[in-house]
């Protein structure tokens, strides 16, 4: 399952509007729901910042 590395997430939320299990909330950074995420690796290859790795 993908990971955020929090000091370098924008909160941008490009992530979660790419994900397709809506697995992703945004506040001040991306979260990803372990129950929902289906390890696509759609956030991943999205995030600007290169916050989010597998």
């Amino acid at each position: 399952m993908p990971t955020v590395k929090a000091d370098d997430c924008v909160g941008c939320g490009a992530c979660a509007d790419v994900c397709p299990q809506d697995a992703i909330t945004v506040d001040d950074i991306a979260v990803i729901d372990a129950g929902k995420c289906v390890d696509c690796g759609a956030c991943v290859d999205e995030c600007p910042s290169n916050a989010i790795e597998e």
